[in-house]
């Protein structure tokens, strides 16, 4: 798959990248959800060139550990 294709498996929003906040608002989406003691679930937002880096580990630790990658599930355990 290609990095479009791979970015179209994920919902888009605006919203703050976790690595780059200081980029402001962007495109993002969310990798992991954190669920406070208090407060309301709060999703942890990536942006494209994040997913990308995501995705291209996860795809390396599943040829390390001989099982098959499947895009799309960047932030989830292998």
């Amino acid at each position: 798959m290609d990095s479009q294709q791979i970015l179209d498996l994920y919902t888009w929003k605006p919203g703050t990248c976790f690595q780059h906040p200081d980029a402001g608002v962007v495109e993002t989406t969310v990798v992991q959800e954190l669920h406070t003691r208090l407060g309301p679930v709060e999703g942890i937002r990536a942006c494209t060139s994040c997913i990308l880096a995501m995705e291209a580990r996860r795809r390396g630790l599943a040829a390390e550990a001989g099982v098959a990658y499947e895009p799309g599930h960047a932030g989830a355990p292998l």
